[in-house]
């Protein structure tokens, strides 16, 4: 190995072969000590101590924490038109988009792969209708056979899950009744929800197609209707508290479950349902709501503590954290899971 420089993560030519050699690489599942990353174009060839990597190529040391990019499994990006570039910029490869615009799955290629589930289907006037309009965000349907038409209709576009709306507003703190993402609904509540009858007709014909259902909810009532119908995915931790024996019919269903917790850090119940989810064998899955204002254009620190806190049965009272010192996390926590992309370019933690 030879031409020794310091940290630089430009893009070389497509055959380029170069080794990162950092204090800590974290590969997924476990943080290493003094290893090494080598990429031969665009792709990983090889992770591990950096005294048994041999090889042609520039070598790159870094003094901090090297780890492959971000999945955000609870994004906003189409709707909101957040900057793709900057997203792949600051740690994330791909990105779910979980209410939007239709488009097919795109990236992979050097850009941000975006994976979109269309617009949410929800009950006429029902979330996200009185918050964010019709256009491009919402698919209203009225019963079971324009449930099913809509799904197959989303899957035919490339919709890659099915997102739905359970959501009758009015839960303290969300930020989509408190107004704190930058909108607010002067309609009142509660907004209408879809049935379980049409829930199930949504879960079944997603389902036939190959695709996921995820759920936005806030409280119980869409959470029993979730949980009867068969869903596979909450999209939030609940904001308001869930009783006992819903937190263990969504364990033993093996629920997924995104944290969110950032941005629904002004939401009463979602502390304590966060810690009793993840006691009962929940696992969190790391996403954070992106594209509204109060969520950063990549990776989210905050969110990532959030997470680790709540694996540790210590997640402190709902606040802004604001030095930078309480924004570091480590990711390898058993306790939730954090997908990242081995086969995309990595991005750099300090």
């Amino acid at each position: 190995m030879n031409n020794t420089q310091p940290a630089s993560f430009t893009h070389g030519s497509a055959g380029e072969r170069y080794v990162v050699a950092a204090e800590r690489v974290f590969d997924g599942t476990r943080v290493l000590e003094r290893h090494a990353v080598a990429v031969a174009g665009d792709r990983i060839e090889a992770v591990t101590p950096i005294d048994r990597l041999r090889g042609p190529g520039q070598l790159i040391h870094f003094a901090g924490t090297l780890l492959p990019g971000f999945i955000d499994l609870h994004a906003h990006l189409l709707f909101d038109q957040t900057p793709q570039e900057t997203l792949l910029r600051h740690g994330l490869t791909t990105v779910r988009d979980t209410g939007g615009p239709l488009a097919r799955p795109s990236g992979g290629d050097g850009r941000l792969r975006v994976l979109g589930a269309g617009p949410i289907l929800t009950a006429p006037g029902g979330y996200p209708v009185p918050v964010f309009g019709r256009d491009n965000i919402a698919c209203e349907v009225t019963d079971v056979q324009t449930a099913r038409a809509a799904v197959s209709q989303h899957a035919a576009g490339g919709a890659a899950l099915i997102k739905v709306a359970l959501e009758p507003g009015g839960s303290p703190g969300a930020p989509w009744t408190g107004g704190h993402h930058g909108h607010q609904s002067s309609a009142p509540t509660p907004w209408p929800i879809l049935s379980l009858e049409v829930v199930r007709a949504i879960v079944e014909e997603a389902h036939a197609h190959g695709l996921i259902v995820s759920t936005h909810l806030s409280g119980p009532e869409g959470a029993r209707i979730a949980l009867e119908a068969g869903v596979d995915e909450w999209a939030h931790v609940l904001c308001d508290p869930l009783p006992d024996d819903l937190i263990a019919r969504a364990a033993a269903a093996g629920v997924r479950i995104i944290s969110t917790l950032d941005s629904q850090s002004h939401c009463t119940g979602v502390v304590d349902n966060a810690h009793r989810l993840v006691e009962a064998g929940v696992r969190l899955l790391y996403g954070t709501d992106l594209a509204h204002p109060d969520v950063p254009w990549g990776i989210d620190a905050q969110e990532l503590l959030l997470m680790l806190q709540t694996g540790y049965g210590s997640l402190p009272r709902p606040r802004r954290v604001g030095g930078r010192d309480d924004r570091r996390a480590c990711p390898a926590l058993k306790t939730y899971r954090c997908f990242s992309d081995e086969k995309h370019r990595l991005a750099s933690s300090p």
